[in-house]
C-alpha cells in the first residue's frame, strides 16, 4: 500500500511541475546597447554601460528597443555599423573624437501599448576625446535613465515605463 501511495504522490508531483506547451512565455522589452569598434562591420554587445565606455574615433554606438526571452531574441539594431557613411561629412579635429550612432526604436510587436514605434536614426557626433557613451547619446537624443543609471526611455521612447517584463508577442513566439 505504502509503494501505491508514494507512486500515485510521485505521479502527481511529477505532472504538475511541467508547464503547459502552450503557457504564455514572458520575456523583457528595454534599450540594448551595441558596440562597433572602428573598422568594424558586425555589432557585438556592448559588455559595459554606456557610462562607462569611451568609444574611440571611428566607433558606432548603437541602441535598440529589444525585446528578449529564453526562446526570442530580436538581436541587433538593424541597420549596419557604417561610420563611413554616417561620418563622412565631419572632418576630424584635434582633440575630438567622431562617433556614428545608430538608435532603432524597434519593432512594432513590442511597442507599448498606445505608443508609435519611431524612425531609426542614425547620426554623426563628434565629442571631446575621452566622452562616455552615454554622454555621446544625449547629443542625439534626449536620455531618460532610472534612479540606478538604466537607460529606459529615448526620444520619449518608452514613454514612461523601464526594461517592463511582458508576454512574448504571438508574432515572435517560436512556433
Amino acid at each position: 500500500m505504502k509503494k501505491v501511495i508514494t507512486i500515485a504522490i510521485s505521479t502527481l508531483m511529477l505532472a504538475t511541475s511541467f508547464t503547459p506547451a502552450n503557457a504564455a512565455e514572458k520575456g523583457w522589452r528595454y534599450w540594448g546597447y551595441f558596440q562597433a569598434a572602428p573598422g568594424a562591420s558586425d555589432w557585438s554587445y556592448a559588455t559595459t554601460g554606456p557610462a562607462g565606455s569611451t568609444p574611440k574615433d571611428g566607433a558606432v554606438e548603437g541602441w535598440k528597443y529589444s525585446f528578449s526571452s529564453n526562446t526570442v531574441d530580436t538581436g541587433n539594431p538593424t541597420l549596419k555599423p557604417n561610420f563611413k557613411a554616417t561620418c563622412s561629412t565631419v572632418k576630424p579635429a584635434a582633440g575630438m573624437v567622431r562617433v556614428a550612432v545608430v538608435v532603432d526604436f524597434g519593432l512594432r510587436a513590442i511597442a507599448p501599448k498606445g505608443e508609435s514605434v519611431q524612425q531609426t536614426i542614425r547620426q554623426c557626433v563628434s565629442v571631446k576625446a575621452g566622452t562616455n557613451g552615454l554622454d555621446i547619446l544625449n547629443k542625439v537624443v534626449p536620455v531618460r535613465t532610472s534612479a540606478d543609471g538604466f537607460v529606459c526611455g529615448l526620444a520619449n521612447y518608452p514613454a514612461k515605463e523601464c526594461s517592463t517584463e511582458i508576454t512574448t508577442p504571438k508574432s515572435l513566439a517560436k512556433k
